[in-house]
């Protein structure tokens, strides 16, 4: 949870820098961070599945 919360902070910091200085953010689209959320989802819930149907 801690490399959670830092990760979050650091995102957040560099976000302010970005805003400060005027820059644009080098982050994807909105569509490709769905993406890349449903890929993290996919790749939890395989191992859910599998612990739950007794694999």
């Amino acid at each position: 949870m801690t490399s959670y919360l830092i990760s979050l902070c650091a995102g957040i910091l560099i976000g302010v820098f970005y805003a400060f200085f005027k820059g644009r953010s080098p982050a994807p689209p909105g569509i490709a961070l769905i993406g890349l959320l449903g890929m993290v989802i996919g790749e939890r819930l395989i191992p859910t599945l599998s612990h739950l149907l007794g694999g």
